[in-house]
């Protein structure tokens, strides 16, 4: 049995970690470097940083991030954010990422994640999906620029065809729970888990530490990513960590 991850999640622009609610009124609360290696020594899994900015000039900035990052830092990195080719795949692992999130590039050339996949290994590449509940409550879609366009392309299909691809895992983020903390959305996370055989990370809609371990034991997730309840201190990964050990959920301490 493979043990459960948590991972602390920077939202990066210009620079600067910034948190909001579904990805608007955004406040700036600290250096990522600083940000990612108090994480790192706390016992983070991993980290996760999406340029959410992901202009020219943001994507120097986040390279040089990565960069200051990947000296300090001897987890796993995961950075996202407007990597469109091969190219921005080999700069960003060049400057120290483990894996590379895509999103909408990956919808707008589902070849990208094949030749990517091919080109650095399957462990290079998450495709992070963005979903919302369908108006008849029957499925989900996948959404774009912070929920704001309906792709119209079907949740569980498109799960299933980056798997077929040669994506290695799944960032899964449910638009209709995201910083609503009210919980993960199991629902949502089992109709993806259920229908891949590749690891599904669980994002959005993260409050309190028993939703931590409500997310492991009635979903299928591998792990469980969460942002604004580290940053602000209401909860530590360690706090988190020695709670889910205790509740029998199988972490790494």
């Amino acid at each position: 049995m493979l043990t459960k991850r948590i991972i602390p999640c920077l939202d990066v622009t210009m620079g600067r970690v910034m948190k909001g609610i579904n990805f608007i009124n955004l406040t700036d609360v600290g250096d990522p470097v600083e940000i990612a290696e108090f994480y790192n020594s706390e016992g983070a899994d991993e980290i996760v940083f999406l340029d959410i900015t992901a202009t020219h000039e943001g994507r120097e900035t986040m390279l040089d991030v990565v960069r200051r990052t990947a000296e300090k830092v001897f987890i796993p990195l995961t950075v996202g954010g407007g990597i469109k080719s091969i190219e921005d795949f080999k700069e960003t692992l060049r400057a120290g990422a483990d894996k590379i999130s895509i999103n909408s590039a990956a919808i707008r050339n589902p070849k990208l994640i094949y030749d990517a996949a091919a080109k650095f290994g399957s462990q290079c590449v998450v495709v992070a999906i963005d979903g919302k509940k369908n108006e008849d409550s029957l499925g989900w879609h996948v959404v774009i620029n912070g929920g704001r366009i309906n792709t119209g392309l079907d949740a569980v299909t498109w799960a299933q065809k980056v798997e077929e691809l040669g994506a290695g895992e799944i960032l899964l983020t449910s638009m209709d729970c995201d910083g609503m903390k009210k919980g993960y959305d199991i629902e949502f996370i089992n109709a993806i888990t259920s229908s891949v055989n590749i690891p599904v990370i669980a994002s959005g809609g993260c409050g309190k530490i028993e939703d931590f371990y409500e997310v492991f034991e009635k979903s299928g997730a591998d792990a469980a990513l969460a942002a604004s309840l580290f940053h602000y201190k209401e909860l530590s990964i360690k706090q988190v960590k020695e709670y889910l050990k205790n509740s029998g959920v199988e972490i790494r301490v």
